[in-house]
């Protein structure tokens, strides 16, 4: 007499991760997102690595923890899997100021983002 279980989210041969509350725009984060796209987690991981954009690094943690999902949740080859999608969406934007000349208030938007990366299994063509 338990509860059903909840129906998955993504397909069968898919898994995905999500991260809230990264401190950058989402416009700069959708552009380290455009980069892996459509990529093999691979040489997703290494475009990461060597990327010279600060989010970069946590971008990289969550495409991790989406292929980490795949295995151990859900096995899947990690040999085969594509990056399916990565998308952003926008969170809380943090208003702050600074004191400006002649008694002015200058607005400062400091923008969070949220980064959904899902990962797909693909047979190989031989």
């Amino acid at each position: 007499m338990g509860k059903d279980k909840n129906p998955r989210r993504v397909a069968e041969n898919e898994a995905m991760a999500k991260t809230r509350m990264l401190r950058t725009s989402p416009q700069k984060l959708n552009l380290v997102a455009a980069m892996i796209r459509g990529k093999k987690v691979e040489k997703a991981l290494t475009d990461l690595t060597f990327s010279k954009r600060r989010i970069a690094g946590d971008v990289k943690k969550c495409l991790q923890s989406a292929i980490a999902n795949a295995e151990n949740n859900h096995n899947l080859d990690v040999d085969e899997l594509i990056v399916a999608e990565a998308y952003v969406g926008k969170n809380l934007v943090m208003k702050r100021g600074r004191p400006r000349a002649r008694g002015r208030f200058g607005a400062l938007r400091k923008p969070f983002s949220e980064l959904t990366i899902k990962v797909r299994q693909v047979e190989e063509q031989a």
